[in-house]
């Protein structure tokens, strides 16, 4: 059990798992619904994931500043509440027959402002309710709910909206909300109100947070590296599913099997992070899969019918295996060298820049499925994330086997 252990972090790990899960539904679904029902074009669902992200882009670093002078429990219960309602309204609207598009433009973008809330915030919290030598372990099982979620939430997604529709299935994830906000009102360990500045200055405050990010040996290429990976991740996102739709004639439950399969790489990762980390070195394992994410892009563009469909499978495992010790890794690096007065802002400007870039990335996936055509966009994000990977080959990563042997800013 080790870090489930802890009562009020089991507490945030189970409103974690099922939101996750309920999240995987949405982000399979909304797409296919897009795509199955309202005939939408490969531009039109690029905008789907543009305004869903947003929110990134305009209120990323306010957020992180705001998040540091609150208390984050009663900001993740809201915002949890708040997207309950927002996407609870898709299945309504299907049900009367006056859902469209629009709707789902707008229900994306609300529910983007409240996800950027609840991510900072939730990043934010681990260190208010954990130890720092319990951060890892958390982040780990945190991060096992990703892996589990994407795993069931792919085949599971496929199926049910091939069984009873995707806007019905888009409703399980409201419900999912309102799973979280129960767990998350439970949990009982004060929470300490932070140090408020004596003369609040919102600039000056997001100016620190971005100071340090970029002037840190370690944060500085981690988040640029995250940048260009979240750009050309959302490209490929973008167009991914109607390739498998339009051009290989997919069934959804078929895409959900194959992501299924292939996203067990997500699972195991989690397992075995801490025992990489031990093995090569942190650094050295955020080297190799930094990379591995770039191959895997490269490889998912190979994805053809018949026996092809294997390279999507590999693709995506190395991805979701990749992806997850990343993350990890990152992660607890960004909590272990930030001070607390700044997890929020540091959080909120790691998120800023690489999450900033996805609706830029949804963009640009769109206009390049339709000028350049869906696989020669898929090359082009996975070439572009492989190169991406140069901001941490060429710093002090390169030649240092743990991220603590690297000094900090001063």
């Amino acid at each position: 059990m080790g870090i489930l252990r802890h009562p009020d972090f089991r507490r945030l790990w189970l409103a974690d798992l099922l939101s996750q899960l309920g999240s995987r539904l949405t982000m399979f679904a909304i797409p296919l619904l897009a795509v199955l029902t309202l005939d939408a074009t490969t531009f039109q669902v690029s905008l789907l994931r543009t305004c869903e992200t947003a929110a990134w882009l305009l209120l990323g670093l306010f957020a992180g500043a705001w998040v540091d002078r609150v208390r984050c429990l009663p900001v993740l219960i809201a915002a949890d509440l708040g997207r309950a309602v927002l996407f609870g309204s898709i299945p309504v609207a299907a049900a009367f027959g006056v859902l469209s598009l629009p709707q789902l433009y707008v229900v994306l973008a609300l529910a983007g402002v409240l996800t950027v809330l609840f991510d900072v915030a939730h990043s934010t919290y681990p260190p208010r309710l954990l130890n720092a030598d319990q951060l890892l372990p958390g982040n780990a099982k945190l991060a096992a709910n990703h892996s589990v979620a994407a795993v069931i939430g792919a085949g599971a997604g496929g199926i049910l909206v091939q069984w009873i529709g995707a806007a019905v299935t888009i409703g399980l994830d409201a419900l999912s909300f309102v799973w979280s906000a129960i767990w998350l009102r439970s949990i009982r360990t004060p929470e300490p109100a932070p140090v408020k500045p004596e003369r609040p200055h919102l600039r000056r405050e997001i100016r620190e947070g971005l100071r340090y990010v970029f002037k840190h040996p370690l944060l500085r290429p981690i988040a640029l590296n995250q940048t260009t990976t979240m750009l050309f991740q959302s490209a490929n996102g973008a167009v991914m599913v109607v390739f498998l739709v339009r051009q290989l004639h997919l069934r959804p439950s078929t895409i959900g099997i194959l992501s299924m399969l292939g996203l067990l790489g997500a699972i195991v990762a989690s397992v075995v992070t801490e025992r990489i980390s031990t093995w090569l070195g942190d650094a050295r394992a955020l080297l190799l899969s930094t990379t591995g994410i770039g191959v895997a892009f490269v490889l998912q563009a190979l994805t053809n019918r018949g026996w092809q469909l294997a390279w999507y499978v590999l693709a995506t495992l190395l991805a979701g295996f990749s992806i997850i010790v990343a993350y990890i890794l990152a992660a607890s690096t960004r909590q272990r060298v930030c001070p607390p007065d700044l997890q929020g802002r540091v959080s909120a400007t790691m998120s800023f820049v690489s999450w900033g870039a996805t609706p830029l990335g949804s963009l640009l996936g769109g206009l390049l499925g339709t000028t350049l055509g869906l696989r020669p966009t898929l090359y082009t994000a996975g070439f572009a994330t492989l190169a991406g990977t140069s901001f941490l080959y060429f710093s002090p990563l390169r030649t240092q086997k743990n991220l603590a042997d690297i000094p900090a800013a001063h």
